[in-house]
């Protein structure tokens, strides 16, 4: 017995020394040689004093050395090309502007998304944006620095959180390379220096998918529906548009998400919950309330915002029916955004807007699939590739096929997808050559590739030194063969890796930098475009009137309340910002919206609500078939006294014709 005791005591001492078996993993095509396959990771638990939730300091143990001059340097780049010289803007869009300018006037204006402070008719678009913009001028008084300041805050943010994402994916090279590529990509820098909804719209939908990868890390609802109530927001900003992520945001949550399949079912319906309500509260309460007693909803045809969501900005973008596609036409071809087809991005169109680096982000979405190949479902790396490479196919196949108006600058939602693949992309292609010689030709290629394209869009632009694209090129090809190199272990020496590698991040950005530098010295005209041509002119209005007309018609206003009609929103827009009163903006946006009907208008005369009404002079009509803003015209020309142009000034007087109306005009 003594001796049974004994020797169990021997062998739980000896046992003691022995250390644990280290758990044996599976090493899969990783993307570095000694890290296993990584799994979605959780939440950092508490820290040394316990504390859930703690702000991190700048540099953190597992970042390294050059990651805070990085991100500073980044940043700081991003600030300056988003906030140079934004008075030099003007007021950008003045469809727009008129509409900021009125929601600093009047509270019913700002929660409708007014045209004019008189609330007659909206702009074609949910007001979120305008929020933003007009909360800026009534906290720093309206100019065109303050409605302009939220634009740049919005861009500096999306890249801000943009590095976030793409580091906790795939970390701080990639991350580093990914917010640089988003932040001097051409179509985002002209974005977010004028005044149209989509600087805000690309904020809340990279929001929404930094949401989304985090609920795929914790495996938790409340970022999820975080996700959803953003793209929810994204809606109100600018209708069906801010859908289009969707299906790709569920795609990777539900073939990602750590949680079993009818949970992940289950977490996605409350994210689904939240989108409708956060999408709806706005659009419910507008046609819930007495069309007597708000503005007519411009664009739609029926004084609703349904309508409006499913027609004109909705369905209609996409088949080019209801008239849509011949809608803000004058501005010419410009306008559109070239013809449809696969190749579309990259036609002379959109190829300078937003294609430098989608042929190296699609060859990084395949190269990084390609890596995580065979690993497990909840892999963190290939849930990147998910999320973003499934968000970019989203776009491609709206937007190829978009026959109705598609201005190059909607691309600017594709910049985020763009950049993050092609930063972790090319991170990727340099790992898998490192593990394969039959893949150490592929980032070369690709860059040698990027290079081509950049000088091909270079050239198909005047304005640029004709020694930028061959330098480009140059440096590309030097480049590419000493990573190969690198990648086969022909050579070695981490700091030629680092100058290769710099050399061919700035090769592949150095096109992409030039024409966003160029863009800051332009000034943005109606559609904003990027590059040495300032934004066309035609569908959204910088028309211009003399300050002589606008004093005229202040001193004859009287007790009237509006200040003049006159036909369509981009005709009243300058009369607004002008003056700052009431603007009838006869047939709203299009010149077509059944607002005011002839009934209608009459009623305003005879009511004395308006006096004065501005119309381009008279040309032959047919009666038939009019569209309501025509037969006002053709009964005002009728009906009213002609203003001699000289009592003005006579400026507008060759295009256009001033009538003055009294209520015994409507019973004669």
């Amino acid at each position: 017995m003594n001796t049974h005791l004994q020797t169990q005591t021997t062998y739980h001492r000896a046992m003691a020394h022995v250390r644990p078996a280290e758990p044996v993993v599976r090493q899969t095509d990783t993307l570095v040689k000694d890290r296993p396959s990584r799994p979605v990771s959780t939440d950092q638990g508490p820290d040394a004093q316990g504390r859930l939730w703690h702000w991190p300091p700048l540099l953190r143990q597992d970042r390294p050395a050059w990651s805070v001059p990085a991100r500073l340097a980044i940043f700081g780049l991003t600030a300056l090309f988003y906030t140079w010289d934004l008075s030099h803007v003007g007021m950008g869009n003045t469809f727009y502007a008129a509409a900021v300018k009125s929601g600093t006037e009047n509270w019913r204006a700002f929660f409708f998304g007014s045209l004019d402070p008189g609330s007659f008719i909206t702009v074609d678009k949910p007001p979120v944006a305008l929020w933003m913009m007009e909360l800026s001028a009534r906290a720093f008084g309206f100019s065109s620095w303050s409605m302009l300041l939220p634009e740049a805050l919005a861009g500096l943010v999306s890249v801000m959180v943009l590095y976030n994402l793409v580091r906790r994916w795939f970390g701080e090279p990639a991350a580093a390379l990914s917010a640089l590529a988003f932040a001097l990509t051409p179509v985002a820098v002209v974005i977010f220096r004028v005044n149209d909804p989509d600087a805000l719209l690309t904020l809340l939908l990279v929001l929404a998918a930094w949401a989304c990868w985090r609920a795929i890390e914790t495996a938790t609802t409340p970022w999820l529906v975080l996700s959803g109530a953003l793209v929810g927001l994204a809606f109100l900003t600018k209708s069906l548009d801010a859908f289009i992520v969707a299906p790709a945001l569920a795609l990777a949550y539900l073939w990602c998400g750590r949680p079993r399949l009818v949970r992940r079912i289950g977490q996605l319906g409350w994210a689904a919950l939240a989108l409708l309500i956060s999408s709806a509260w706005w659009v419910v309460i507008v046609d819930a309330w007495p069309k007597s007693a708000r503005p007519y909803i411009g664009g739609s045809t029926t004084n609703s915002e349904l309508n409006l969501i499913f027609g004109y900005n909705g369905f209609s973008r996409l088949s080019g029916s209801g008239g849509i596609a011949a809608a803000g036409t004058s501005g010419g071809p410009s306008a559109f955004g070239g013809g449809q087809g696969l190749l579309r991005m990259f036609d002379s169109e959109l190829g300078g807007q937003i294609s430098w680096l989608l042929p190296l982000a699609i060859v990084g979405l395949v190269g990084g699939l390609y890596l995580t190949r065979g690993r497990d479902r909840i892999d963190r790396d290939r849930a990147g590739f998910v999320l973003w490479g499934s968000t970019l196919i989203m776009y491609f196949a709206v937007y190829d096929d978009a026959r109705g108006i598609f201005h190059p600058y909607y691309t600017v939602l594709m910049a985020p997808a763009v950049a993050a693949l092609a930063g972790a992309g090319a991170v990727a292609l340099w790992h898998l050559g490192q593990r394969s010689l039959r893949w150490a030709w592929v980032l070369p290629a690709a860059i040698i590739g990027t290079v081509f394209w950049a000088d091909t869009l270079l050239a198909r632009t005047d304005g640029y030194d004709s020694w930028l694209g061959p330098t480009v090129i140059v440096t590309g090809v030097i480049s590419a063969p000493i990573l190969w190199l690198l990648m086969t272990r022909l050579i070695r020496g981490r700091w030629l890796g680092w100058v290769a590698g710099a050399l061919a991040a700035a090769s592949v950005l150095a096109g992409p930098t030039a024409y966003s530098v160029t863009t800051l010295g332009t000034v943005t005209g109606t559609i904003a475009t990027a590059g040495p041509v300032s934004g066309a002119a035609g569908g959204g209005g910088n028309a211009k009137v003399s300050q002589a007309l606008v004093d005229y018609l202040e001193r004859h206003q009287g007790s009237a309340t509006y200040l003049v009609a006159v036909n369509g929103s981009v005709t009243a827009a300058p009369f607004i910002l002008q003056s700052g009163r009431p603007v009838i903006a006869m047939g709203g946006f299009t010149d077509t919206d059944p607002a005011p009907t002839i009934t209608e208008f009459k009623h305003l005369v005879q009511a004395g609500r308006v006096r004065e009404v501005y119309i381009p002079k008279s040309t032959a009509r047919v009666h038939s078939g009019m569209t309501s803003t025509e037969a006002v015209d053709a009964w005002v020309e009728e009906r009213g006294a002609v203003v001699a142009s000289g009592a003005y000034g006579g400026g507008e007087g060759r295009a256009f014709t001033l009538y003055h109306l009294t209520s015994s005009a409507v019973g004669r």
